[in-house]
């Protein structure tokens, strides 16, 4: 009879129930909070937009710098799309369920492009390094060939990673309420429901995520690192300042969206609670998105002065 009971609770449904940020429980205000979250996605989805075009547009930005921040606004766009959407839908609808093939793709996708952003990062400041430090050797050893390959091992990486987290996360029996107490399907909100022992299974998942951290980490702090050597031995106090301000954004960038996935990958289960993770989440997933043109855009002349030049023609051929 316990074998019966347990085969219909783990075959009789097929779908999750998110309980997402808008829980009258948690929030009193989930209408501003929804119109807050989409005008934030709105934000991040006309900025990244907007800066790809101008980087696309403008002929003194196509340079490797500038190509791998298109990737990485085009990551943004793709993965803030993966999940916000469905979260304000949802809550428009009155609807907070997800099939498990559904919840498996949205898994994937935002696993693969989280681990891509991570090897991007890591390109980007090797990029600097090059440019920085061995700026005669720059066209050679970051020539447009070299760029793509880069960037096409960024995308392999991140989507080796996310078939591999997500195939061990969605072989799980969850026979356990199929409430994810989150907004999407986290992997570590997921792994809750398992009535079996994943004890082995998140210790395979950790050490994955610590390679795919602990490997760009390394490269941008060594990169940095003699950045910073390099930038102390110029001559030049405009050439200081300039590559100072240059990396200072890279290095933004790389703190928050690090330090958010070291929560919620690397630190133990003492220190989480669902609370806790949906909102780190929607700071990585929301936020960050809409911090990165603004920190590439605003603290860049070269964009800033390309935007100023588009705005001019279009007014005077208006």
């Amino acid at each position: 009879m316990e074998n019966t009971t347990w085969v219909n609770n783990h075959t009789g449904r097929s779908d999750f129930d998110l309980v997402g940020l808008f829980s009258q429980s948690k929030y009193p205000y989930p209408a501003l909070l929804c119109v807050v979250i989409f005008v934030d996605f709105l934000t991040a989805l006309s900025g990244n937009i907007i800066l790809i075009l101008l980087i696309y547009c403008d002929a003194h930005l196509h340079n490797p710098m500038y190509f791998f921040i298109t990737q990485l606004s085009l990551m943004d766009v793709m993965y803030i799309c993966v999940t916000v959407p469905k979260m304000l839908v949802d809550q428009v609808m009155g609807v907070n369920k997800i099939s498990a093939p559904e919840c498996g793709m949205q898994m994937f996708l935002y696993l693969t492009l989280v681990g891509s952003e991570y090897s991007l990062l890591a390109v980007m400041a090797y990029d600097r390094y090059v440019a920085i430090c061995l700026p005669l050797r720059y066209p050679i050893l970051m020539n447009r060939r070299v760029c793509l390959i880069l960037v096409s091992s960024c995308w392999l990486l991140g989507s080796v990673d996310g078939f591999m987290i997500t195939t061990i996360t969605m072989t799980f029996p969850f026979c356990r309420s199929r409430e994810i107490h989150h907004f999407s399907c986290e992997v570590p909100a997921v792994m809750k429901l398992s009535c079996s022992d994943t004890s082995l299974n998140e210790t395979l998942i950790y050490l994955c995520c610590v390679l795919m951290l602990l490997i760009p980490m390394t490269i941008i702090s060594s990169s940095y690192s003699f950045i910073l050597f390099t930038i102390h031995r110029m001559n030049s106090a405009e050439g200081r300042k300039k590559a100072f301000a240059t990396c200072s954004s890279h290095m933004t960038v790389v703190i928050l969206f690090y330090g958010a996935a070291v929560y919620t990958y690397m630190l133990p289960k003492s220190y989480h609670t669902s609370e806790k993770d949906m909102i780190v989440s929607v700071f990585y997933t929301i936020l960050t998105p809409v911090l990165n043109p603004l920190i590439y855009s605003l603290r860049n002349k070269d964009v800033t002065r390309a935007l100023k030049k588009m705005l001019n023609v279009r007014s005077v051929s208006q």
